[in-house]
């Protein structure tokens, strides 16, 4: 993929739509440009170091997905032929190779559609204390990392900056009328339960993940990233151990790292280590070797 790490665009004469931890988001009139850089952010504080080649992970792993499930919902992943891109953006090519998506540009809808299989992170952590996950009760005498009875649809508002907030289908609603709820819903579980399936099969357990939903001229399309690194919990179904927290092909292992730190996580975040990036850069690649191999 080639190592040079992108850490920020300044395209002066485009119009920047929003720059968010890790992506860089251009308006261009009816489409979209997003670029993934090489950022990292881990609780809520982006990095200065880069991870190489992980904006070009993320954008290699969400077109592939968004292939694998077009029989069940539409995306709106236009093109990442920077050769097909508008004329004006021809110029910035080595920067938008490999690491760009062109896409439609649509009404987002202000919800975070998280899907749980397993038992894990946030979750578990409530889960030892009242028996629940974002306030669905569960049995008793689960382990962490367990798979659950069933697949859980537990959504948050969208945070561009600080922490998502759990909410429960009734907010949902609220915010998008029963109708779409549903279909927010019983949508995501079913790409979860597609992509996971694969994904089992290449030897990764998907654990959670969360999707974004907007519409485009009355559609319902799913945009942003999918099933990426970054957006899932991806473990080594080698190394599964119910009953333990799993290894996973993210950056935990650089949450992990930053745990060992005297840093009490705001800003300014530490450098990282070349061995942490390395590691970092090579558990995001092999995410992207097997699922799309």
């Amino acid at each position: 993929m080639g190592s040079n790490v992108l850490l920020k665009t300044e395209f002066k004469d485009l119009l920047l739509f929003r720059r968010g931890k890790v992506r860089d988001v251009y308006d261009l009139g009816d489409k979209l440009l997003i670029i993934s850089t090489d950022r990292i952010s881990c609780f809520d504080v982006v990095l200065p170091s880069g991870i190489p080649d992980k904006g070009k992970v993320l954008t290699s792993i969400s077109a592939f997905w968004f292939d694998f499930i077009k029989d069940i919902i539409g995306h709106h992943l236009i093109t990442t032929d920077v050769d097909k891109y508008p004329a004006i953006l021809k110029k910035y090519k080595s920067d938008l190779a490999g690491r760009s998506m062109l896409v439609l540009k649509t009404r987002a809808l202000p919800v975070e559609c998280v899907v749980r299989g397993y038992l894990s992170g946030s979750g578990w952590k409530e889960y030892k204390q009242k028996q629940s996950v974002c306030g669905i009760s569960l049995p008793k005498g689960l382990k962490e990392s367990e798979k659950l009875p069933e697949i859980i649809f537990t959504p948050s508002t969208k945070a561009e900056l600080g922490h998502d907030q759990n909410i429960n289908q009734k907010y949902v609603e609220d915010l998008v009328g029963a109708d779409l709820a549903s279909r927010l819903k019983k949508i995501s579980i079913a790409i979860y339960k597609l992509a996971s399936d694969y994904a089992l099969g290449k030897g990764i357990i998907i654990a959670d993940t969360k999707f974004e939903f907007g519409i485009y001229k009355d559609q319902l399309i799913i945009i942003d990233e999918v099933l990426t690194p970054d957006s899932s919990r991806f473990w080594p179904l080698s190394e599964y151990r119910s009953g333990l927290a799993c290894p996973s092909f993210d950056k935990q292992f650089v949450r992990d790292y930053l745990e060992t730190l005297d840093w009490d996580k705001t800003p300014p975040a530490p450098t990282l280590p070349e061995e942490v990036i390395n590691i970092t850069t090579e558990k995001y690649l092999e995410a992207y070797r097997r699922l799309t191999s």
